[in-house]
């Protein structure tokens, strides 16, 4: 499902115009970038958690150049889904 696809739905749903809907979904997920940039996380209760993840410092190998780099620690997003919303996923078949 695309971006287009759910604007579609909801709007399909709820009566409101494409280009309403367009908009409401580029700021729910504007804000939730914003947060996250912010080191904030943004928990949407029976969704899931968008979460800041740490991955620690990391030496790594260049195969081809024979040589090692290392990776400084840093922080990635990460998307965990509430329990009932998992559970309903690994369910449905």
């Amino acid at each position: 499902m695309t971006k287009a696809d759910i604007v579609n739905e909801i709007s399909k749903s709820t009566g409101v115009e494409k280009a309403q809907v367009q908009q409401i979904v580029e700021s729910f997920m504007d804000s939730i970038k914003d947060a996250m940039i912010a080191q904030n996380n943004v928990y949407l209760r029976g969704f899931g958690s968008f979460i800041i993840k740490e991955r620690a410092a990391k030496v790594a190998r260049n195969i081809s150049k024979n040589t090692t780099i290392t990776i400084p620690a840093h922080n990635i997003p990460a998307f965990k889904p509430a329990k009932s919303f998992a559970a309903k996923v690994k369910g449905a078949k």
